[in-house]
């Protein structure tokens, strides 16, 4: 099997389910960010850090190929079984950020971005995860989407930037505070 097919040389590409769509559609930019976030998160863990945050990150990964399954399926359905996302996964980031939480001091105010590479990355990460989440939104007031798709999202992004303190911790890097200017 071939990577380049040609069929999409005119600007589309086709569902799970096989209908074509234009390639700058709200789906495919929806699936799209999440890979781009997904790709984001190879990088972290590409990163010196623990072994267990390494083995999470491949846990999202995981989940979020299933998201990306799910935002590309043709929303009229398809024959094709899929891997689901569950209310587990959810209970998953929120027991990881529950731990990682116990280790950092209370917030006083927001922190800027930075300090170490891997932290960058995170916060970068969180920016990519909140775009898939307008997105999302967006294509839910058009096309009906698991709302676990959301949700997951949602919490995937507070978990990003908690796992951005924890590393900036684990890492003995500066956590600046926002302080604004008045």
């Amino acid at each position: 099997m071939k990577v380049y097919t040609k069929k999409g040389d005119s600007g589309t590409t086709q569902l799970i389910g096989g209908t074509r769509v234009v390639k700058s559609s709200m789906r495919i930019e929806a699936y799209g960010t999440v890979d781009e976030l997904n790709s984001y998160l190879g990088l972290i863990r590409d990163q010196s850090i623990k072994e267990s945050q390494a083995e999470q990150l491949l846990e999202i990964q995981d989940r979020l190929f299933t998201m990306g399954s799910l935002l590309a399926t043709d929303p009229k359905g398809t024959k094709m079984k899929l891997p689901q996302l569950q209310d587990s996964d959810i209970e998953s980031l929120e027991n990881w950020i529950d731990e990682m939480e116990e280790t950092l001091e209370p917030m006083t105010s927001f922190v800027l971005p930075g300090g170490h590479t891997a932290v960058s990355f995170c916060h970068i990460a969180r920016c990519v995860c909140r775009r898939a989440e307008r997105i999302v939104v967006d294509l839910n007031e058009n096309e009906k989407i698991e709302p676990i798709i959301l949700t997951y999202l949602n919490r995937l992004s507070d978990y990003m930037f908690v796992l951005s303190r924890k590393l900036t911790l684990d890492l003995k890097a500066n956590e600046i505070p926002w302080k604004p200017r008045m």
